[in-house]
């Protein structure tokens, strides 16, 4: 029943560490069950998306961010006859190498790798390889890997192209009504062109962004978007990226978080004693086992933290 571009989970490159296969579940249904069952996936749910500690119950947090990404990527990945549950697998695990604070976190932490930078994406492989031992299929991880648009070699898989759309489309769609439940935008604030192709901010933008990666997809027979409505998605991510995630009011939240970061770190790489002992790859480097530790962090116990370390 699958498309010739699918993946199938027989045909998988397979383990670092080679497994008996299961009776009842293929390699990619027991990497999401793996991953499900992580104590870094159970995390999200106290990591900020954008908005940091917002007054309210309706903003969305990075697990409901990664929930949006499965259902979305699992919605292109069935539309087109790919392997829904590798798509599933990889948009569960997409996110959880995120540092407290969301993207913040990237800038703060960056600095202490200066020849290669931070990402959550290399952090999540980091974390599924070597803190939480999931040994993952190498589909799995190199979708987790190239989840990001920036990151290059593209991901090998269509389905992991599915949740690099899938995660565009989620935060482009959910950071919009965010804002606007925020008082930082409003409904007229949105460039014309995207009001235009999307409609209003909702469930209709992600209709319209899935049918148009779908249709695309279909007639190209490659996981793409068409040419225009990619372009206004863009300027749509630009805007966004000014007027919100960039924006002097979201500073205000931002830089005291990535200052909170960078404490924490200091003060365990002065103090290597403190640092657990578990849940910790102990051949590291020194700075590499505190960011590892720092990065994993809950927004909510980063605070804890500092705070206990502040005073004394």
């Amino acid at each position: 029943m699958l498309a010739p571009a699918a993946t199938r989970a027989v045909d998988s490159r397979g383990r670092a560490n080679p497994e008996e296969p299961d009776d009842y579940r293929t390699a990619f249904e027991r990497d999401r069950d793996r991953i499900l069952h992580s104590k870094a996936f159970r995390r999200l749910k106290h990591k900020t998306q954008v908005f940091i500690n917002p007054d309210g119950d309706h903003f969305i947090t990075r697990l409901s961010h990664t929930l949006q990404v499965t259902q979305i990527s699992r919605s292109i990945a069935a539309a087109l006859s790919l392997n829904e549950t590798l798509s599933e697998a990889i948009a569960l695990g997409h996110d959880v190498g995120h540092s407290p604070f969301g993207h913040t976190g990237e800038g703060a932490l960056s600095p202490y790798f200066p020849e290669t930078g931070w990402h959550h994406a290399a952090q999540s492989v980091r974390i599924f390889d070597v803190l939480e031992h999931l040994n993952l299929t190498w589909e799995v991880r190199d979708g987790i890997r190239a989840h990001s648009w920036k990151i290059e070699p593209p991901p090998a898989t269509a389905e992991a192209m599915t949740v690099r759309y899938g995660d565009r489309i989620a935060y482009l769609t959910h950071d919009a009504l965010d804002a606007l439940r925020a008082g930082v935008l409003s409904p007229d604030d949105f460039p014309r062109r995207a009001l235009e192709r999307f409609g209003p901010p909702g469930r209709v933008w992600i209709d319209e962004m899935i049918n148009a990666v779908i249709d695309e997809s279909l007639a190209s027979g490659a996981v793409r978007m068409d040419t225009p409505t990619l372009e206004v998605m863009n300027e749509l991510r630009e805007f966004m990226f000014e007027r919100v995630y960039l924006s002097p009011a979201q500073r205000v939240h931002t830089d005291p978080a990535s200052a909170l970061i960078r404490r924490l770190v200091d003060h365990y790489v002065a103090n290597p004693s403190q640092l657990p002992s578990t849940y910790r790859d102990s051949e590291a480097d020194l700075t590499t086992q505190v960011v590892d530790h720092v990065a994993g962090m809950t927004d909510r116990y980063a605070v804890m933290v500092d705070e206990r370390i502040s005073s004394g």
